[in-house]
């Protein structure tokens, strides 16, 4: 008997587009589709079912203007193709190109960011590269710095951890003016696919499903977006909105980790009945509700917020990352447990969503770093209140 959850944050508009994806991602990326792009395809993605849900479902377009050629959605409709993207590991470049790049460059581009948007929501892939060597999320520890003057400038550099590099034909690269520091003189640029001196390269990664990329610059012709030095306000409102998209994702991952494993202990007999009638099983299956449950309410919360304009929506954000990380790789391993031996096998899904787990709970920052966010954001108030 299938796992039914009452959904409370959907209205039935909603609800009907969510299965309408439930069923496009069923028919075209089972897991088996997965695992063949997985081990033969090499970048992680598929090019034709990207291409399939660019121009079927409007996927690549779905948040973006329709001035721009979108569909003129807001962040709750794709939080809900993400989330359904995750359910099935589906390999399209959704959250780099939708809800990553497009994000950033909306915020940073403003009124001029129609034409760069455009081909985005076309389903030409594109992606964001800023961390570096050290790992470190925050855009503020970049230390690329540009070349040239005037907005045709060029790079020579590296970039790590980049999302979907393998299958995007335009990279935005957070870099910044020769000797700033901090958001000072962080800037946009844009890299062509085809660039010259442009390489990228396919790095080892927990999440065989989603590999993150190293790109190398060498006196690589870039294009400034926007005014020069000035992009660090839109580069992090973008990333703190790619944040919550990258929740929604998670979220539809963890229910699909809930599904399998009530599926698994109601099918799988010992001692002449159902593993799921032990007491024992019923707790964990117990415990991987109420983690899903409060990271759906988490996440819904975050995206409802930037779409409702809420000035907290940064630090519902915040929030709802450094819950839905930890809860993401509880439930994960508590799944393959459930599942006994066989839940960490080769053949079983199992360990796909626990690598997908791992790797969505360090990328845009691990619980940490929002909870050092979430603390300096406490301080603040307590400053400001006691002045």
């Amino acid at each position: 008997m299938a796992l039914e959850l009452a959904e409370h944050n959907l209205s039935e508009e909603r609800l009907e587009f969510r299965d309408t994806l439930r069923r496009f991602f069923e028919e075209h990326a089972p897991i088996t589709e997965v695992r063949r792009v997985m081990e033969e395809e090499g970048t992680g993605h598929s090019s034709a079912l990207w291409t399939l849900a660019s121009e079927e479902m409007g996927l690549a377009g779905i948040a973006i203007p329709e001035d721009a050629g979108g569909q003129g959605f807001g962040l709750k409709e794709l939080a809900i193709a993400l989330s359904e993207s995750g359910r099935h590991l589906a390999p399209i470049p959704l959250f780099a190109s939708a809800g990553l790049a497009a994000r950033v460059v909306q915020h940073v581009a403003g009124e001029s960011a129609e034409g760069w948007l455009t081909p985005i929501a076309e389903g030409h892939a594109a992606t964001v590269a800023w961390v570096e060597a050290d790992g470190d999320w925050d855009p503020a520890a970049t230390t690329l710095a540009v070349d040239g003057s005037g907005d045709d400038v060029t790079l020579t550099g590296d970039k790590h951890f980049v999302l979907a590099a393998g299958a995007a034909e335009r990279i935005f690269v957070v870099a910044r003016e020769p000797g700033t520091h901090c958001d000072e003189g962080l800037g946009l640029y844009v890299v062509e696919g085809d660039a010259a001196g442009l390489v990228v390269e396919c790095r080892e990664s927990v999440d065989v499903t989603r590999p993150v990329w190293t790109v190398r610059f060498d006196g690589t012709p870039a294009q400034a977006l926007g005014p020069r030095g000035a992009a660090a306000p839109g580069i992090r409102a973008g990333l703190d909105e790619a944040t919550a998209l990258l929740c929604a994702e998670m979220e539809g991952g963890m229910r699909r980790v809930l599904e399998t494993a009530v599926d698994y202990a109601g099918d799988r007999f010992q001692f002449s009945r159902p593993i799921g009638s032990f007491q024992a099983v019923k707790h964990k299956c117990a415990d991987l509700l109420i983690d899903y449950e409060g990271s759906r309410t988490a996440s819904d919360g975050a995206v409802v917020a930037f779409d409702e304009g809420d000035p907290e929506a940064s630090i519902l954000t915040a929030v709802a990352k450094s819950h839905l990380g930890p809860a993401y790789v509880r439930m994960a391993t508590e799944s393959g447990q459930i599942q006994g031996g066989v839940g960490y096998t080769w053949e079983y899904d199992a360990h796909l969503f626990f690598r997908r787990a791992l790797a969505s709970k360090a990328i845009l920052g691990d619980e940490s770093t929002h909870r050092d966010r979430l603390a300096r954001h406490v301080a603040r108030e307590i400053a400001g209140g006691e002045a």
